[in-house]
């Protein structure tokens, strides 16, 4: 099932059903099964307010979550969408600030599958056409749009043009659409780049950064280390570009990366023609929120299993360099507490790197099932933890994980998919 895509909202529970049935029921790229969808609706895309368009393999999540947050603190309404979802499909739309509700959802979706029976159009597209539907209809300043998958050929590219376009940091994943290099990976996400469209990129090896640059072909490059640089001392977050210099509070988001992806936005702030104010910046910096991605649970059903000055805390990062700035911010977290492990992975993702990356910081692992999902065995994630000289055992779910910890800090981890089923069994649904 796409994305473990339920409701509790029966109306829209038999459009996601129709949704399902409908489409190929795989992830599929290129632009004309879209645009012909899009067509059928009146172009919904080409009458939105300006977009900022954020593609990149790890980071583009938060990248958006800053620009959201630096835009609403400006005193704009912004529309964003965004993938996958953690726990209702809705997170997926935010109207003019606020996530898209039920009463909405339901008729949109049926508008958008009326008029898509015949195109084979797969989950993400029609949900993209939906998005955009939405966008349109209702006023705003700005929009905040995520890619899906890639760049080039994601069903996003369809936008005639952005107010700033941005390349959060390289990595390798999703090989089967996107190639085995980071070479074939980062020309797929270059390819969101438009003539005379800012298109802000972070430091990549060289390279790298010249195949972005040949695919951006007339975009207007800004390229971390040439035009424009950040860097932290202490509790400040210091970005300049040819605007000038900008000293930002670091953020509060758990990682280091974060700096750099608030950094992202900042620059694509100030280059997009939107007006956001250093303090609205500031703002940001302090109070974006951005759940499944290093987040400590709150008191909830799960936590409330756990020893009370137990902390539990919660990633969907899945790929090799997810990884290894998981392990940062987790080191920087459990200060020096021991750690326990609840891993469970998809079964087209690089386990044996994550383990790898966090085996040095952690006490032990207990390996899960994905729900919905095809998955690595928990037999075979304790097996690469075992050799990688971690104790290692399994466990049916994440409720039954919990009972066996002993650990003063726990990280549930490895799948966005299984964050947000952390997150349903705490009662906890991103707003």
């Amino acid at each position: 099932m796409p994305d473990h895509a339920t409701s509790t909202d029966a109306a829209v529970q038999a459009q996601l059903d129709r949704l399902f049935a409908h489409g190929p029921g795989t992830d599929t790229l290129g632009l004309d099964r879209i645009t012909r969808l899009l067509a059928r609706l009146g172009d919904p895309h080409r009458v939105l307010p300006p977009v900022l368009h954020v593609a990149g393999t790890n980071g583009k999540g938060s990248t958006c979550a800053f620009l959201r947050a630096a835009l609403e603190a400006a005193g704009h309404r912004v529309h964003v969408y965004t993938s996958p979802h953690l726990v209702r499909f809705n997170e997926r739309i935010r109207v003019a600030g606020r996530l898209i509700e039920d009463a909405s959802l339901a008729p949109l979706l049926s508008e958008v599958l009326d008029v898509a029976e015949d195109l084979n159009a797969s989950f993400f597209e029609v949900t993209t056409a939906a998005a955009f539907l939405a966008f349109a209809r209702t006023p705003a300043d700005a929009c905040v749009i995520e890619v899906g998958l890639g760049g080039r050929l994601d069903a996003t590219n369809v936008l005639p043009a952005a107010a700033a376009c941005g390349i959060a940091a390289l990595g390798i994943d999703h090989q089967a659409f996107l190639g085995d290099t980071l070479m074939e990976i980062a020309a797929e996400k270059a390819g969101i780049a438009k003539p005379g469209v800012p298109l802000v990129t972070m430091r990549y090896p060289p390279a790298i950064a010249a195949r972005i640059a040949t695919v951006a072909g007339k975009a207007d490059l800004l390229v971390e280390g040439d035009a424009w640089r950040f860097g932290v001392t202490g509790d400040r977050l210091l970005i300049d570009d040819v605007s000038g210099s900008i000293e930002l509070p670091v953020p509060t988001l758990p990682g280091p990366h974060q700096a750099a992806n608030l950094a992202l936005a900042t620059v694509m702030l100030r280059h997009s023609a939107l007006a956001v104010p250093d303090d609205a910046l500031a703002t940001a910096s302090r109070t974006t929120r951005w759940p499944g991605r290093m987040q400590r649970l709150g008191a909830g059903p799960l936590t409330d299993r756990l020893p009370a000055d137990a902390a539990l805390w919660l990633d969907g990062g899945h790929n090799a360099d997810a990884s290894a700035a998981l392990a940062i911010a987790l080191v920087a977290q459990a200060k020096g507490r021991s750690v326990t492990l609840v891993l469970g992975m998809l079964a087209n993702k690089d386990a044996a790197a994550m383990v790898a990356a966090l085996a040095p910081h952690i006490a032990r692992v207990i390996a899960v099932p994905t729900p919905g999902h095809a998955h690595h065995a928990p037999e075979t994630l304790a097996a690469l933890a075992t050799a990688a000289g971690v104790p290692a055992r399994t466990a049916s779910d994440v409720p039954a994980a919990l009972r066996l910890v002993d650990t003063p800090v726990v990280l549930i981890a490895g799948s966005l998919y299984l964050a947000g089923e952390a997150l349903r069994l705490n009662d906890e649904f991103p707003d």
